[in-house]
């Protein structure tokens, strides 16, 4: 099996969990014994660009010529069985589609995002969830707030490549939806069930799980969809020292309101940018995970990461973290199961788990507010232990590389049967 993955990557600069994904995918593809042919382009190519090439790029977007030129003589070149497409923006353009399918390659898509109608990607705005752009021909909305790079006219150019390209994205042979919640997003969007296959990422097994540090870990962008200023308001509301530390790791623009955090309480630390030994290191210190989300965030990979290395997670109930902790479909491991773990975090004597919090094979989901967020603090220190083992149970049996690949294989495989009818 021959299959060229497309892919434009973020700036390293804002460390980015797809590119990361990608990369892994790549991989274990790779050590699955299909060729993999990459097609990539990085946003960090952009200021090294000649000046033509940059007189292009705010049609980029749209079409993307010198892409479709480079992507048109691969394909001839090595004629491929299927084209996996990622992020498409800025230097690849949805126009790869349609160049696939001229040279007859089937294509799948990953979706990652919500910028099939969102020109942000990501429902978010202002400090809460919009969708004003939802059922719109075009998103005037996201011009008129710039939601695109806090440019008017960047956002009109995004809001009208999402136009454009309306067709070109319902044309795409193989949706992979994330979880459940991406699934439900592409059928809204016009996208029949029979193209959609729901796969969820990967990360690498890291081995056998350290035994459980203490306290809490949170490690994402700091920006404001990402929940750091809600999570240190919750934590405010508990007395210093009570929860164990609160570690703190990645950058962005709310890096200020942590590090005064910091300096204010010495059970909260900021750990920085770190590297890959660094968040290791980091969730072995701690007991459970936090992914705070204040947006539908899709697969946040830290959820992932920690689930492998037997870590319990709260998180908010937006987006796929339900699907990811096992809060929507519970599997009951004996000894492991919310029954028994409800009993163990609410004190033992069959207890009932506190109003608010749901209870998932995974970890615990609350409301994205800060009342909510203070309340199951307490709970999931509480019970880190007991989920601890189902954690690390559901990463083996639904994130391992092993089960995933196969999954992408089959996605592959099936969408060939399916055009190519024997």
């Amino acid at each position: 099996m021959r299959i060229v993955v497309a892919h434009n990557r973020y700036r390293e600069a804002q460390p980015s969990g797809e590119n990361t994904i990608v990369d892994s995918e790549i991989a274990q593809l790779t050590a699955a014994g299909v060729e993999v042919l990459p097609f990539i382009r990085s946003s960090d190519e952009i200021p090294s660009m000649s000046k033509a090439a940059k007189a292009l790029l705010p049609i980029s977007p749209i079409w993307a010529p010198r892409a479709q030129h480079d992507l048109s003589r691969l394909l001839t070149e090595h004629r491929p069985d299927a084209l996996h497409l990622h992020n498409p923006y800025p230097l690849l353009s949805p126009w790869v589609v349609r160049t696939a399918h001229r040279h007859g390659v089937p294509v799948v898509q990953t979706v990652h995002n919500y910028r099939q109608v969102c020109s942000s990607g990501i429902y978010f705005r202002d400090g809460v969830i919009c969708q004003d752009c939802k059922g719109r021909a075009l998103g005037v909305p996201a011009i008129k707030h710039r939601c695109y790079r806090d440019s008017a006219a960047q956002s009109a150019l995004m809001a009208t490549t999402l136009a454009v390209h309306r067709g070109t994205w319902r044309s795409v042979d193989r949706y992979i939806a994330l979880t459940t919640a991406i699934a439900d997003h592409l059928r809204d969007y016009g996208i029949p069930d029979e193209r959609i296959v729901v796969k969820p990422n990967a990360v690498p097994d890291p081995g056998r799980p350290a035994p459980l540090g203490d306290g809490f870990l949170f490690m994402a962008r700091l920006s404001p969809e990402k929940g750091v200023d809600l999570l240190l308001d919750a934590w405010r509301r508990h007395p210093v020292g009570a929860l164990g530390t609160l570690r703190v790791a990645g950058d962005g623009e709310l890096r200020p309101l942590v590090e005064a955090a910091a300096a204010e309480r010495p059970d909260v630390v900021y750990l920085g940018q770190l590297d890959r030994a660094g968040v290791r290191a980091a969730v072995e210190a701690s007991a459970v995970v936090i992914a705070a989300a204040m947006w539908h965030d899709v697969l946040p990979t830290v959820i992932i990461e920690a689930m492998a290395s037997g870590r319990p997670v709260l998180g908010t109930a937006l987006g796929g973290i339900p699907y990811l902790v096992g809060a929507d479909a519970p599997h009951e491991p004996a000894g492991t199961g919310p029954a028994e773990v409800a009993s163990a975090v609410a004190g033992g004597g069959g207890s009932p788990m506190p109003a608010g919090i749901g209870l998932g094979e995974a970890g615990w989901v609350v409301a994205p507010e800060p009342a909510a967020l203070a309340a199951a603090l307490p709970v999931a220190r509480a019970g880190a232990a007991g989920l601890a083992p189902a954690a690390r149970a559901r990463y083996e049996r639904t994130f391992h590389p092993d089960v995933v690949t196969k999954q992408l294989i089959e996605v592959y495989a099936g969408m060939a049967r399916t055009l190519n009818p024997a």
